[in-house]
């Protein structure tokens, strides 16, 4: 089966949702991928720090730059994403769609490279 990444968008400067609305969009989330686990599809999935955590690194030839802050300045962001096992783009859609569905979040499918 070939693996892909459901890419989760957060907008910048977005108001969070409130703890206990928060909680139950969790709670629901772990519905789907307490599914996905028992479809053998479940392979990994985490939340990511804000970008301004982010540490980018840039060689040219033998140096390496290391500046802080995120890679590109945009108004989206990935917030988290999942690995999942997928017959196919098709099965990976329906698995992106439910989670798209709970989150109310942009996500993005897209297949790991093989090898």
């Amino acid at each position: 089966m070939k693996q892909y990444m459901l890419g989760i968008y957060q907008s910048e400067g977005g108001v969070p949702p409130a703890p206990d609305e928060l909680a139950e969009i969790m709670r629901e989330l772990e519905v789907v991928n307490d599914e996905m686990r028992a479809a053998g599809a479940w392979v990994f999935a985490s939340g990511l720090n804000a970008p301004s955590t982010a540490t980018v690194l840039r060689a040219t030839g033998n140096d390496v730059l290391i500046t802080d802050g995120p890679y590109v300045e945009s108004k989206e962001y990935i917030a988290g994403f999942s690995i999942i096992r997928a017959a196919d783009l098709d099965e990976a859609l329906k698995w992106g769609s439910k989670v798209a569905v709970v989150l109310g979040l942009p996500i993005e499918i897209r297949p790991l490279e093989d090898g």
